[in-house]
């Protein structure tokens, strides 16, 4: 059997990615160089509380959460182009109104304003719009790895540009790059020429019910909020431990995030392969997590001791890249196929509530008991996690795989169901007439691709 289907992505598609990516990595960006910096900038804020900077760092995980689904829905309707344009246009609005306020009351507007340019979902539906079924997961991996490059960059260069420009900067710079994303977005990324519904990517209301009663995902979702109420909570002390413990001024923070964040990336590498390669994913996660866990004791015990917290840090940052990157596979593995999109939308919107947990728990906590609560709270939640984690089943090996079957009916959308549940390495398949895809789950050791390729609407048989 051969096919025309191309192996490589084409040039409308390498240019969708790369354009995408760097959009998302742009806003990221934005909202994570503020992170290492604010807390110490907060204090000369009139109005300003414990409580209230930790709500300011993480009150943008609220909007956030609240509004993507629904501005992943409304651009189903109108567009992604405009829904995209509009969001960024919110958020560069709220970083204006962050770097002009002079109040923690007025940062906490900017920021909840910059969450609620929630472009995120719309994003990715448009990287679906633009590239073919077989070529989706590498866009989507790509735009992940810019977001965790940005996360990075930005720790480094937060507190650089707080010496150069001050916070009020770092949000002015903020908004010219949402800016300049609307101008990537209008003269770089290509024009979908259909606008569907992608179950792999978008959240679809009928399918909540399914995915929130799936306890397996239910453990993932608290993972992520878990792993994020943890990063917004150190930063609301961390800043201060730097330079009041320590004795280093801000503007060297940056000799710390930038050796330790090199570390760290190259430390999970091996432990990515022990989890996929060697399948030993529950067993990786678990001990990252007490990892997690045992980084907050350090950072509590060795607060005061230059050593100790980079070592601690250097543990937290590991742990929390290996997470970061597991648990997208863990949803993957776990949810079905037809489903995932609404999955991923959950587990999203989850992680940008562990963010604004965080902030205001990490706050409150620093305001009533100081830098021990924070990091002993941190410290239960990842026990909890744990404990959720050991009792988890575990993962099945399986990958997502989509076919473009084209314009059928349903008689023979059900009969696609059957030949390719027949085929080698198909665990699971449903194929949807309305959408013209099948939707499978795989064991990529043991798939035959050509087969499978043999299925596509683009195929020669």
């Amino acid at each position: 059997m051969q096919t025309n289907i191309s192996e490589t992505m084409t040039p409308v598609e390498r240019r969708a990615a790369a354009s995408l990516a760097s959009i998302y990595a742009l806003r990221m960006l934005g909202l994570f160089m503020i992170l290492p910096v604010f807390a110490l900038y907060a204090e000369h804020l009139a109005g300003v509380t414990p409580t209230l900077v930790g709500v300011a760092l993480g009150i943008y995980g609220l909007t956030q959460a609240v509004l993507q689904i629904p501005f992943g829905m409304v651009s189903d309707r109108i567009g992604r182009k405009p829904v995209i344009t509009a969001g960024l246009l919110i958020f560069a609005l709220g970083s204006v109104v962050a770097a002009m306020s002079g109040t923690i009351q007025g940062v906490i507007i900017g920021r909840a304003l910059q969450g609620a340019g929630a472009v995120a979902a719309v994003v990715l539906a448009l990287a679906a719009d633009l590239t073919r079924e077989e070529h989706r997961l590498k866009v989507m991996a790509g735009i992940g790895i810019s977001i965790g490059i940005s996360f990075s960059v930005a720790l480094v260069a937060g507190p650089m540009l707080e010496h150069w420009i001050g916070v009020p900067g770092i949000f002015w710079l903020t908004a010219v790059m949402a800016l300049g994303g609307i101008g990537v977005l209008q003269l770089w990324v290509p024009r979908p020429t259909h606008l569907h519904l992608h179950r792999d990517t978008e959240a679809v209301p009928e399918q909540f019910r399914e995915v929130l009663s799936n306890g397996q995902l239910l453990r993932l979702d608290f993972g992520i909020f878990a792993l994020h109420m943890a990063l917004t909570a150190i930063f609301v002390v961390v800043p201060h431990i730097l330079r009041d413990s320590v004795g280093m001024p801000v503007n060297h923070h940056w000799h710390i995030y930038l050796p330790v964040m090199l570390v760290a990336f190259v430390a999970m590498v091996p432990f990515i392969i022990i989890a996929e390669k060697k399948r030993r994913m529950k067993q990786v996660l678990s001990g990252a997590i007490l990892g997690l866990g045992l980084s907050m004791i350090g950072m509590w015990l060795s607060h005061d001791n230059i050593i100790g917290i980079v070592l601690a840090l250097l543990l937290f940052f590991t742990t929390f890249n290996l997470l970061e990157a597991t648990l997208p596979s863990l949803i993957a593995k776990t949810a079905p196929a037809w489903s995932k999109g609404t999955a991923m939308g959950v587990y999203s919107s989850s992680q940008f509530l562990g963010a604004f947990a965080g902030g205001f728990m990490g706050g409150w906590l620093n305001g009533r008991f100081g830098i021990t609560g924070v990091f002993l709270f941190s410290a239960l939640v990842a026990g909890v996690w744990f404990w959720l984690a050991v009792t988890m089943r575990e993962p099945r090996y399986l990958s997502s795989y989509l076919i473009n079957v084209g314009a059928i009916d349903t008689a023979r959308a059900e009969q696609l169901t059957r030949e390719l549940l027949a085929e080698q390495g198909v665990e699971e398949a449903v194929v949807l007439a309305d959408d013209g895809v099948a939707y499978l789950k795989v064991d990529p050791e043991r798939i035959d691709a050509a087969a499978l390729a043999g299925y596509s609407s683009e195929s020669e048989r």
